[in-house]
């Protein structure tokens, strides 16, 4: 007797289902009314403030005057690139931009990650708590209380150089080096703001399973393998996530706080380029040259935000995002 396979059943034509059509526009919107309706502030925010402003940088390739406006202002095309690239004022702004950023992703970056582990080590719920309320502080002071606070610290009649002439050393004020200028805006920027940051790394220690930890225990590691293979893997994504934005403004190291500082050590070491834009643009109204800074500004920070993410898919990470078919 011979066995035979039976064959899979077909289905028939009346059998077969079609996939569910989608409702209509207007229909989808109407059942979605109520959550539109508490997104709308949020995207008209958005369309005004971040959107809006974009038409703007048809500035760049115009010879624009105010009182003319947009539309009359004569066009120029690449010139104002031209004479932006041509000006090495430009040139040394970017330069001094680059050594802030790089400083800045150096020890800026870690401060908060270390800082959040300490916070996280902290047993006493009343301490961490009074511990965080401390460092987040400093968030809500302006800069012009930070630079004078640090002028007062480090100044040339402030504490420091007072103290190093008490001693018998020779007075140093800080806050006119050149040299060490990128050093003292990155302090500055550790002191305001490392403990803000601590609160999105904070969220992610706590998502992270206990379970993981008492049996990395049960294993015989001790705190600095369950902090290697552990929490240090667990906060990997929210690294590579703020990384990855940080780089969208690697151009962009604070306008307000560099102007305070700017003449104590010269434009030469303190012009960047977002203080280049405003005494070019603003103050001598070269407004076709600073909309093109800020445009190759934007490009670059783009460029940037998109490498890093492709990057961080190809080691296997999230990255910001990932496509529709991921």
């Amino acid at each position: 007797m011979t066995a035979t396979l039976d064959a899979p059943p077909t289905a028939s034509a009346s059998e077969r289902r079609q996939a569910p059509r989608k409702p209509p526009l207007w229909r989808r919107v109407w059942r979605d009314r109520v959550m539109l309706l508490l997104a709308l502030p949020g995207l008209l925010y958005f369309l005004v403030f971040h959107y809006g402003p974009l038409f703007g940088y048809v500035v760049a390739f115009k010879d624009y005057q105010p009182y003319i406006g947009f539309v009359d202002s004569p066009w120029v095309g690449l010139q104002n690139f031209a004479s932006v690239f041509g000006d090495p004022g430009v040139w040394n702004a970017l330069g001094n931009t680059l050594k802030i950023t790089l400083t800045q992703l150096v020890l800026f970056f870690p401060a908060p990650i270390a800082l959040a582990l300490l916070l996280n080590s902290v047993l006493n719920d009343k301490v961490r708590r009074f511990v965080q309320s401390v460092v987040y502080l400093p968030h809500f002071i302006g800069w012009v209380i930070i630079v004078s606070v640090f002028q007062q610290i480090l100044g040339g009649v402030g504490a420091l150089p007072t103290f190093l002439e008490s001693v018998g050393l020779p007075r140093y004020d800080m806050m006119t080096d050149p040299d060490v200028f990128p050093l003292l805006v990155t302090l500055q920027v550790i002191w305001k703001d490392a403990g803000w940051a601590t609160i999105i790394f904070l969220a992610a220690l706590l998502s992270i399973d206990q379970g993981l930890y008492e049996a990395a225990a049960m294993d015989g590691a001790g705190r600095w393998r369950r902090l290697w293979h552990v929490t240090l893997p667990g906060i990997t994504p929210i690294i590579i996530l703020l990384l990855i934005l940080n780089l969208g403004s690697i151009l962009s190291v604070g306008f307000e706080q560099i102007l305070l500082q700017r003449d104590n050590v010269g434009p030469d070491a303190g012009e960047v380029l977002d203080t280049f834009v405003y005494f070019n643009g603003v103050k001598d109204g070269q407004w076709g040259a600073a909309a093109a800074v800020g445009l190759v500004k934007t490009i670059v920070g783009t460029a940037l935000v998109l490498g890093a993410n492709k990057v961080a898919h190809l080691l296997g990470h999230e990255g910001v995002y990932r496509g529709a078919d991921k």
